[in-house]
């Protein structure tokens, strides 16, 4: 099962923040590859999603970007600035304990492993 977009876009800042707090600097393909890898491809990130909202969070002074050349080519790297850092704890938080309103809400009970 791929999870709808209209999911994905409202956790999108949290996955991203979350993911460069896990690995330090990340560019963009890396990111979308890594969010596949870890959910087994029910969330594929497009780049249309993805780039307005990184290029959101450098707005609002939560990611710093680094431009790193490779002959030619360059590549975009993004990581958290100090404000990302506490940011992100913030936005885990928030996103967890909504997950846990939303069990509440739809009565959803937890599934034994």
């Amino acid at each position: 099962m791929i999870y709808s977009s209209e999911l994905i876009k409202g956790t999108l800042k949290t996955i991203v923040l979350k993911l460069l707090e896990d690995n330090n600097r990340m560019y963009g393909y890396e990111i979308t590859q890594r969010v596949k890898e870890l959910t087994l491809d029910r969330i594929q990130i497009t780049e249309g999603a993805l780039y307005p909202t990184l290029h959101l969070l450098e707005e609002d002074g939560l990611v710093t970007t680094e431009l790193e050349y490779n002959g030619k080519r360059a590549r975009k790297y993004y990581s958290l600035s100090p404000e990302g850092k506490n940011k992100t704890r913030e936005k885990v938080n928030e996103l967890a304990d909504f997950m846990n309103t939303m069990k509440f809400l739809l009565d959803i009970k937890t599934q034994s492993a």
